[in-house]
This record gives C-alpha cells, structure tokens and sequence, in this order.
C-alpha cells in the first residue's frame, strides 16, 4: 500500500513536469508563434552564430536566433523578435562578438525612429549584413604583410632597411623640433575647433561664390576671353608700354622735384585758391542768380540787335534810378546813382558858380 509520503512526491514531480511543458509551450507562442515577427537575414558567414542566440537592439534582447542555415548565397539566418519591437524598413544586422569565447548574437541597427517597418516574412539581404573579422583571419593578414615586407618581399634587396635607415638618420636629433611640430599642429587644431562656425561660414560663403560662378558661366567665360585679349594687346605692344612707363617715370620724377623746389609757393597759392574758394561759396546764392539771369540777359541783347541798320534798339530809363529815397518809417535802399529828378535844380556849395538847370 502507497504511503502518504509517496504519494505527495508523485504529486510534486507530476506538478514539476507540467510546468516544464508550460515554460515551453509559452516559450514557441512568444518567439516561434502569433506572439513573434519572423525576419530573415543573409550573411556571407555565421561562425558563431546559433540558434536559440539572443538578437539585440542597442544591447538589449529582443528576440532570439530561429534556425541558423547555410546555402549557396551565404548563410540564412531567421530572427524571431518579439511582435512589439518595431524594426526600420532599411535596418542592418550584424554579428557581434562580446569577447573571444562568448557565443554570439545578432545586432539590429538603428533603432526604429520613425516610418516604414520590416513586415513579417521580411529579408535582410548581405548588403545591409556584416560579421566581425576572426582572429585566424587577422593572424593570416599579419603574417602575409610580414611576409612581404620581409627579405622574400619587400626587403628582398634591402630597400625596406635603407628607408628605416634613412628615415632614422633624417629624424636623428629632430625630436625636439617634431615635438613643437605636432604642439603646434595640436594648437591648430583647437584654434580650429574653437573657430568652426566661422570655418563654416567660409565655407558656405566660397560655395556660394562658386555657384555664382556657375550660374554665370557666360559671363565669366567672356570675361576670361576679353582679359585674354588685353593681355595680348599689351603683349604685342609691350616696347611702346615699356617706353611709356619709362616717361612716366621720368616725368613722375620732375614733377616730384618741381613740388620739392616749389613747395613754398604751391603751399601760397593753394592758400590763396582756398580763400578763393571760400568766398565763391559764401556767394553762391550771387553766383546762382547770375547764372540764372545772364541767359536773359543775353537773350534780351539778341533781341535789341537790328540786323537792318546794324544798331543795338533800346531804352534806358534813368528817372528809376534817381527815384528819391523812401520816408524813414519804410527805410530802404536809397536811389542807385545820385541823379536830380527832371525839372530840378541842384546847386553847389561853391557861390562863385551858378547854378545849373
């Protein structure tokens, strides 16, 4: 007969079975059912890659490696990651080796941002895959550089030895002056750094100027044509321009030495030029009314002019000029010329002459 003991360690090892078989019924509905968005990659290589592998976006799981298998192409790799992360439509995949011992997951890059998604079913061709260089790889590109740099390569002859060599006799006591080289060039760099907006606005500034140059090609190529044609007019007259410089300066120099021997009355006439100067501004209204009135005045000569008999017709009217003057309390100019009125008799001071009418 079953003791009591027995049967509650049957119970517990039936209940141990049944969850096993749940964890994984759920683990194919989360990443091999309806729960999980199924996307093929290519590579040209899966050294390892295996499946049940994590795949990853910026280092955090979301999803595992489904079945890991090589064909004609490359290498096909389909990815179940899980139905709520969203990949973009241009996303790469790559393997990625944490260290030299570890199994190794697939990462998917960028992270999804914004706009078309990889669908369900989706490939990720070996264009936009990419796997880790193997350390074998890396020893068998050392020793083929080794191998040619060494005496069956390179150095057959000793080329390579008289370049170190050289190279050493060159820098031998130059130490200091390569170290202010690179200061100076680590200076240059942070004067840059420090200047980047105007680097770039310079840069901006020549496009600019070179898309002007662009837009207007015609006129510059004519431009560049009629430079062409000045220079090879002064080419070909080259004798006459040299004699012509060669009088200016020869007159430049008798110009300079008349100003030294001169310099005393140049200064006196430009002075007086000065209050010359002065005066005509300070009568440019004058100046201006005459300039307006002496066009009449001509024109009115003109007019008098008889060509029939040769003679000047006109008429002066001289009792305007001797108008007496206004009474005080309408003071004003007085009478241009001292006339007498007409019928008037003006006197001397002298009592020995008469008077005259």
């Amino acid at each position: 007969m079953m003791t009591a003991r027995a049967l509650w360690s049957r119970i517990l090892a039936g209940t141990l079975v049944v969850l096993l078989l749940a964890a994984g019924a759920l683990y194919q509905w989360v990443w091999r059912g309806a729960g999980a968005t199924r996307i093929t990659a290519i590579f040209n290589q899966a050294v390892g890659v295996y499946a049940g592998s994590d795949v990853r976006v910026l280092g955090v799981a979301v999803g595992r490696i489904e079945s890991v298998r090589p064909e004609a192409g490359g290498v096909r790799v389909v990815l179940a990651i899980d139905a709520t992360v969203a990949v973009p439509a241009n996303a790469m995949a790559a393997v990625v080796a944490p260290s030299v011992v570890s199994d190794r997951y697939v990462q998917l890059a960028p992270p999804y941002t914004g706009g078309a998604k990889l669908a369900d079913g989706a490939t990720i061709p070996a264009s936009r895959t990419a796997t880790p260089v193997e350390l074998d790889q890396l020893y068998q590109s050392l020793n083929q550089l080794s191998t040619a740099l060494g005496p069956q390569g390179a150095n057959a002859g000793g080329a390579l030895s008289d370049l170190l060599n050289t190279g050493a006799a060159n820098l031998g006591g130059n130490g200091d002056a390569l170290g202010n080289m690179i200061a100076q060039l680590g200076a240059a760099t942070r004067t840059l750094s420090g200047s980047e907006q105007d680097l770039f606005g310079t840069i901006d500034n020549l496009e600019q100027f070179t898309t002007m140059l662009k837009n207007n090609d015609g006129q510059v190529r004519q431009a560049e044509a009629q430079l062409a044609q000045v220079a090879s007019f002064l080419a070909a007259d080259r004798t006459s321009l040299a004699a012509a410089l060669d009088q200016l300066a020869t007159a430049l120099t008798q110009v300079a030495t008349f100003i030294r021997d001169n310099r005393a009355r140049i200064k006196s006439n430009v002075d007086k030029l000065a209050t010359v100067t002065r005066i005509l501004v300070q009568e440019r209204q004058s100046l201006a009314e005459a300039l307006d009135d002496v066009p009449l005045a001509v024109t009115n000569l003109l007019d008098a002019y008889d060509p029939a008999i040769g003679t000047f017709a006109g008429r002066g009217d001289l009792n305007e000029l001797s108008m007496a003057p206004p009474p005080a309390a309408t003071a004003g100019p007085g009478p241009a010329l001292p006339l007498p009125a007409v019928g008037d008799v003006q006197t001397t001071n002298t009592p020995t002459e008469p008077a005259v009418k």
